[in-house]
């Protein structure tokens, strides 16, 4: 039987630390164990931003796969190159990953979310097979945007599994794991926070700031609070593990998830969580696990985590309830099998 070879198009760097990328290395590596060779295939340029030289990049790297190749595109790139996707489409197999819709993320201008709406609308009618992360997302590209049901598969992420956790949680420890943008509503976090400022807590808040104009922002927040003895920005981390060993409670008051790698990470952890109930949360985090509040309502959240801080028989039900989500969470293993299934169909 010959062996899969499968040429996987990312934007950018696949270290780079996200939960997107983060996804992308574990069905790389998942694939190569179960026989798969896997390229990756790194496109240069800006994204989702992209440029004239970010889509002269992309036409380069596409001309030098081979007639007939198996390409696997990272949805930021897929969703902005219809047109190349469209030039392609006869000469190629593709498949599109997509994480969650690009003008779902947020904060975007209303002319830039229509364009982004658009672009994938085009792109993803050249795609023999599409690849999102959440019956939620799913639901969302076929009502929205004409995906078929037959071309689609839902491949959620995988959870390491951790052992149980006998020790006492200091619930005082506040964790936070996501990227320094917009969409993950850390100005939402810093507000409520403000509103608890009587309690004992300290936040530690884990990503990286890819907006300096909103990390600045963020900043302001904290200081005009007089909070930032007890707020820290940590960077991205190449572990998390001692990260969700030593917290509390986990934290993310985001405005949209695809999915939400980081609610699952916790709950894997042991985690009691509040959270926002948006696009996939709540396929995730189920209500016994903790909180989740709408978004953009930082009383709420804050009401929700004071129940935590300050409720020892909440605090317990939601650390048993995020023990029993945990169990029932999906490993990489069955994610990888999902992939591979689905670019099978039109690999052979």
């Amino acid at each position: 039987m010959t062996q899969p070879h499968l040429h996987f198009v990312v934007p950018g760097d696949i270290e780079t630390p996200t939960g997107g990328y983060g996804y992308d290395r574990q069905v790389a590596a998942g694939l190569r164990e179960l026989g798969w060779t896997v390229e990756i295939v790194s496109l240069p340029g800006s994204y989702p931003a992209t440029d004239a030289e970010t889509h002269h990049a992309a036409e380069t790297a596409f001309a030098n796969l081979s007639d007939d190749a198996l390409v696997l595109v990272d949805g930021l790139a897929f969703a902005r190159l219809p047109d190349l996707m469209g030039l392609q489409a006869g000469r190629l197999r593709l498949a599109a990953l997509i994480h969650h819709p690009l003008a779902d993320e947020g904060g975007l201008p209303a002319e830039t979310a229509a364009r982004f709406e658009a672009d994938e609308r085009a792109a993803l009618r050249h795609a023999s097979a599409i690849i999102c992360t959440s019956s939620t997302t799913g639901r969302r590209l076929t009502d929205h945007y004409g995906v078929s049901t037959s071309h689609l598969s839902v491949a959620p992420p995988g959870t390491e599994r951790k052992p149980s956790l006998t020790y006492e949680r200091d619930r005082t420890r506040l964790l936070c794991v996501a990227s320094i943008v917009p969409r993950k509503g850390h100005d939402v976090l810093v507000e409520a926070l403000t509103k608890i400022a009587d309690l004992d807590w300290n936040a530690r808040l884990v990503g990286p700031s890819r907006d300096q104009v909103w990390r600045a922002r963020l900043d302001r927040m904290i200081t005009d609070a007089g909070l930032a003895d007890r707020i820290e920005f940590t960077g991205p981390l190449n572990d998390l593990n001692p990260e969700y060993a030593q917290a509390g409670i986990f934290v993310l008051a985001t405005r949209h998830e695809g999915y939400g790698m980081a609610y699952a990470e916790a709950l894997a952890a042991g985690l009691p969580i509040v959270g926002c109930a948006v696009g996939a949360v709540p396929e995730v985090v189920p209500p016994e696990a903790g909180a989740l509040v709408p978004a953009d309502d930082p009383a709420a959240f804050a009401d929700a985590l004071r129940r935590l801080l300050c409720e020892d028989e909440a605090y317990a039900s939601a650390a048993e309830g995020a023990r029993l989500a945990a169990e029932r969470l999906p490993g990489w293993s069955d994610t990888t099998a999902i992939v591979a299934r689905a670019l099978e169909e039109i690999g052979r």
